[in-house]
C-alpha cells in the first residue's frame, strides 16, 4: 500500500471514475482537489465535504501546485495545462495505475477496438464458475479502485487505450489485444500507429501475451516476452476447425466445442470465445468450466443481439458497433436467406468509412443512413442507400418492406452521441421500435 499522506493531489474529472479516486484518497487520509471542465458535472451532489473543487475549465495553477495528478481517461494528455504540468515534472497517472500500485492479486487485462466487454464477461464467468472470487471492472462495470473493497483471487480488467496511456505498473498474469482498427482518431491525430502504441502498453511486464494471429497490429513491436499464444480464424494456437459435422473451437490441437453448441453466433463471437478460453487457460482454469460458460453464455446486450423475430424477419441490435471494423465483423458473421436491411449512422469520430464499401456491394443489401454523418456514409453506395434524419424514420420505412427471411441489422459504425445518450440508449430505442413497428405493420 502506497503512502500518499501529505501529498498535494489533483483529480481531473468527476464521473464515476473520478468519484472513486476521491474516496480512495480519503480512505488514505488525503483530501484531494477536484477539477472538471463541465460547469455542472455529474456526481456534484456526491462530493464529500471539505473537498475543494473547480468547475468549468482546467485550473492550471492547481495543477502546477500539485505533486500528483489523477487524470480522467476522457482528458486528452495533449491539453496545454497537462503538457505544462508534465514539463514541470509533475506525475500524471490514471485510476488504473493507482489500482495496480495497490494490489498483487493476479490480473487478466483485456483491450482491443472491438469485443472487449464480451471477452471480459466470459473470462469472469469462467473464473466464477470455478468458484473463484473475481473482481471485474475498469472500462466496464465498476471503476477499478472500487474492486479493492472486496477480497478477490483474480481481477479481470477491460482497459481502453485512454486508460493505458497513463498506466505503467500493470503486470498482468495474462494480457490480450483482441484487435486494432481505426477508432478514436479524433484523439490520435498521428493516426492508427499512435492508437496502437497506447494499446501495446498492456503487454508491458505481462507474463503471458495473447495475440491475434490475423491482426499483425496486435503483435508487440519488440516481443521481449516469448511466452505468447495466438488466436485466429484458421491459424493460431486457438482457432476454428472445419469438420464434416460443422465448425469447432480448437484449443492447442484439441477439438473443444462445436459452434452449434454455442448461443453466441457470428465468426467474430467465435473468436471472442476462443480468446476467453486462451485467457482462462493462461491462469490454469479447468476447461470444463470454460466449456460450461461458453455453452451457456448468450451474449451481452447491444452486441450482435437478436432482439426480435416476427414473421420470419430477424431484428439484430449491434448498437455497440461504434466503429467501422465492428460493423464489418458483424456483416461477416451474418447468415441470411433474404434481404439485409442495414442501419448505419451517427458520429463517425473522423473515421475513414471506405473499408465498408466492399461489404455494401453484396447482393440483396439495402442501407439506411441516419444521423450526423449520413451524407458521408450514403456516398459509399448511393444505389442501395436511403438517407433519413433519424433512426426512427428509417425503421418505420424498413418495417413496411421486410419479408420472410430478411434481417434488419443496426450496426451503425458510428458513435451514438449526436442523437442519443449513449449506445445503450440507441440500442434500446431500436429494440422498442422493432418490436412495436414490425407487429403493427407486418
Amino acid at each position: 500500500m502506497n503512502n500518499y499522506q501529505g501529498k498535494k493531489i489533483v483529480i481531473i474529472g468527476l464521473g464515476v471514475t473520478g468519484l472513486s479516486c476521491i474516496y480512495f484518497f480519503i480512505s488514505r487520509g488525503v483530501l484531494p482537489r477536484v477539477i472538471d471542465t463541465r460547469i455542472t458535472p455529474p456526481n456534484l451532489l456526491n462530493i464529500p465535504k471539505n473537498i475543494h473543487y473547480w468547475f468549468g475549465s482546467i485550473n492550471t495553477d492547481w495543477l502546477l501546485d500539485s505533486e500528483l495528478i489523477i487524470s480522467s481517461p476522457g482528458i486528452n494528455l495533449r491539453h496545454p495545462s497537462l503538457i505544462a504540468a508534465a514539463k514541470a515534472g509533475i506525475e500524471i497517472i490514471g485510476d488504473i495505475e493507482l489500482f495496480c500500485r495497490e494490489t498483487k492479486t493476479p490480473i487478466i487485462a483485456i483491450t482491443g477496438s472491438n469485443g472487449k466487454s464480451t471477452v471480459t464477461c466470459l473470462v469472469s464467468k469462467i473464473a466464477r464458475n470455478r468458484g473463484w472470487k473475481v473482481g471485474t471492472g475498469g472500462n466496464i462495470g465498476l471503476p477499478a479502485l472500487m474492486l479493492l473493497k472486496k477480497p478477490a483471487q483474480l481481477y479481470v480488467l477491460e482497459l481502453s487505450s485512454f486508460q493505458l496511456e497513463t498506466t505503467t505498473s500493470l503486470r498482468a498474469t495474462a494480457a490480450t489485444i483482441l484487435n486494432i482498427t481505426e477508432d478514436h482518431m479524433e484523439r490520435y491525430p498521428l493516426g492508427i500507429e499512435e492508437y496502437r502504441s497506447a494499446k501495446l502498453r498492456i503487454y508491458n511486464n505481462a507474463q503471458i501475451c495473447i495475440v491475434n494471429s490475423d491482426d499483425a497490429l496486435t503483435m508487440p513491436k519488440q516481443l521481449k516476452n516469448k511466452n505468447y499464444r495466438s488466436v485466429g480464424v484458421y491459424t493460431g494456437d486457438y482457432h476454428l476447425k472445419k469438420q464434416k459435422n460443422g465448425t469447432w473451437l480448437q484449443a492447442q490441437g484439441k477439438l473443444l466445442l462445436n459452434t452449434d453448441q454455442l448461443k453466441l453466433f457470428g465468426q467474430h463471437n467465435y473468436i471472442n470465445a476462443l480468446t476467453a478460453l486462451a485467457l482462462a487457460d493462461a491462469v490454469n482454469l479447468p476447461r470444463k468450466h470454460s466449456k460450461h460458460v461458453l455453452i451457456s453464455f448468450s451474449g451481452l446486450a447491444h452486441r450482435f443481439q437478436l432482439v426480435h423475430e416476427h414473421n420470419g424477419v430477424r431484428w439484430i441490435n449491434d448498437s455497440k458497433a461504434t466503429n467501422v471494423a465492428s460493423t464489418i465483423a458483424a456483416l461477416g458473421g451474418l447468415r441470411r436467406t433474404g434481404v439485409l436491411w442495414l442501419l448505419l449512422g451517427g458520429d463517425g469520430k473522423s473515421a475513414n468509412f471506405t473499408p465498408l464499401t466492399f461489404h455494401l456491394h453484396t447482393t440483396n443489401t439495402r442501407v439506411y443512413c441516419f444521423g450526423r454523418d449520413r451524407e458521408e456514409l450514403a456516398k459509399l453506395n448511393p444505389d442501395i442507400t436511403v438517407k433519413t434524419q433519424t433512426m426512427n424514420e428509417a425503421i418505420i420505412q424498413i418495417a413496411k418492406k421486410v419479408k420472410n427471411g430478411d434481417v434488419v441489422l443496426l450496426s451503425p459504425a458510428c458513435s451514438s452521441l449526436d442523437q442519443f445518450k449513449n449506445f445503450e440508449h440507441r440500442g434500446l430505442v431500436f429494440t422498442k421500435l422493432a418490436q412495436r413497428t414490425s407487429k403493427c405493420i407486418l
